[in-house]
């Protein structure tokens, strides 16, 4: 069943990476327009945004990898009307936006029930291996598609490559059809405003996990801004050559992490990720200072290898310590964070460095990101995440734990026989 999961998520995460360039060629062969293309980029992302809190809740609800399935269907009659429409020659930006707006709402349901899946297939001691392995195809999935899509736009137009992706996500819900999980009861009649304030609270009663997550927004943004001012800084300077060499070094750092993160001893798992995402400090002064490309190049390499290595223990870490049945909305307010941030950042890094110049406003985000991670370490636990610690905690060394349960049955007197607040969630 695990080797299915991987399987598919790797076609998912393939066929995701398609989409942005076959999108791309196609608008501008169909208009050539700069707004259209903005408008269809755009489309994708709102409802994303909007919808994730619901996603996180019906990933609580419902099994797991039915939404997941159900999801992965979406995006794929999504893009066979994409491809559809190209091939007959229509191509209205209007239907464009929508589908793309469909294929939104169907990432923001199928996003935070991933998490649960893997949590509740594979077991605890394997985890970290299997999110190295989806690390790895997400980020290979990253270096190839462009080139895969591109190739397919050149030698048959973007339709096919709309149906090449709607093929790949069918062929990734085909791999979710053997998957099963335990079904758990759920209380009825429950809201989903309830069942949402349920979710912040889990986040809440977690400092350790709220002051993470504000640290990965402030590097989602710093992102935003190195590569909107990046490109147009490297490429007046060095060509666009200079550009596409620090692009493949961030690639191959970021696989290179991902690899190492399984491999490593690392005793305190969640200090290594605050301090893996403080390094992007590096190509942000890199780029501040103007430093030669290799310097960048290297600097890019470095915090790109601290993101490989963050994401696999994150994964791990967080579904470790969140109860499973929170798991898809606690996930889902940290993925609304991050995709809120970058997008933030890249649309207003040009007027931001056009007001504060642009040294100034790469060096205060470059050190922003350094102390927000670095500070979250003050909040996290002295064994860091470490893997064993529910299992250390039932034998005796659980204080954390029961500090957790004892504060959340305060918060919800008179329902401690609803909400199991005597056992561990």
């Amino acid at each position: 069943m695990t080797t299915r999961l991987l399987a598919g998520r790797a076609l998912s995460a393939l066929a995701t990476a398609l989409i942005p360039t076959t999108l791309t060629l196609a608008v501008l062969r169909t208009t050539g327009s700069g707004t259209d293309l903005g408008l269809v980029l755009a489309a994708e992302l709102v409802p994303l945004l909007v919808f994730l809190p619901v996603g996180g809740v019906l990933a609580d609800r419902l099994r797991p990898e039915r939404v997941a399935l159900g999801a992965d269907l979406a995006r794929c009659l999504t893009q066979l009307g994409i491809g559809a429409e190209l091939l007959l020659g229509v191509g209205r930006i209007l239907d464009l936006v929508l589908l793309s707006a469909a294929a939104g709402v169907a990432i923001a349901f199928g996003m935070p029930a991933v998490p649960r899946l893997v949590a509740a297939v594979v077991p605890e001691q394997d985890r970290l291996r299997v999110n190295a392995r989806i690390g790895v195809a997400t980020s290979l999935s990253a270096v190839a598609a462009p080139a895969l899509a591109g190739g397919v736009v050149l030698v048959a137009g973007p339709g096919w490559a709309a149906l090449l992706t709607g093929l790949l996500f069918a062929c990734a819900a085909l791999t979710l059809g053997s998957v099963r999980t335990a079904g758990r009861p759920r209380p009825a009649h429950r809201s989903f405003g309830a069942d949402l304030r349920e979710g912040w609270q889990e986040v809440r009663r977690r400092p350790w996990f709220l002051t993470s997550v504000l640290g990965h927004g402030v590097w989602h943004f710093a992102a935003g801004l190195f590569l909107t001012l990046g490109p147009l800084a490297v490429t007046a300077a060095a060509g666009e050559a200079g550009w596409v060499l620090i692009v493949q070094c961030g690639t191959a750092g970021l696989v290179a992490g991902v690899f190492a993160a399984p491999r490593l001893p690392i005793r305190r798992p969640m200090v290594a990720v605050q301090a893996s995402a403080a390094l992007y400090v590096l190509p942000m002064a890199a780029l501040a200072f103007s430093a030669p490309v290799w310097v960048l190049a290297g600097a890019y390499l470095v915090a790109m290898f601290g993101l490989g290595l963050l994401s696999p223990l994150w994964e791990t870490v967080v579904a470790q310590e969140i109860p499973q049945e929170a798991l898809g909305r606690v996930r889902a307010f940290d993925q609304l964070i991050s995709f809120a941030s970058r997008p933030f950042g890249l649309a207003v890094a040009v007027p931001l460095a056009g007001v504060a110049g642009e040294t100034g406003l790469l060096l205060v985000a470059g050190v922003l990101v350094a102390a927000a991670n670095l500070a979250a370490v003050i909040r996290i636990p002295e064994d860091g995440g470490r893997p064993g610690r529910r299992d250390q905690d039932s034998r005796g060394g659980g204080r954390s734990e029961r500090r957790d349960q004892d504060s959340r049955c305060a918060d919800r007197p008179g329902r401690r026989s609803q909400d199991s607040c005597s056992t561990d969630s």
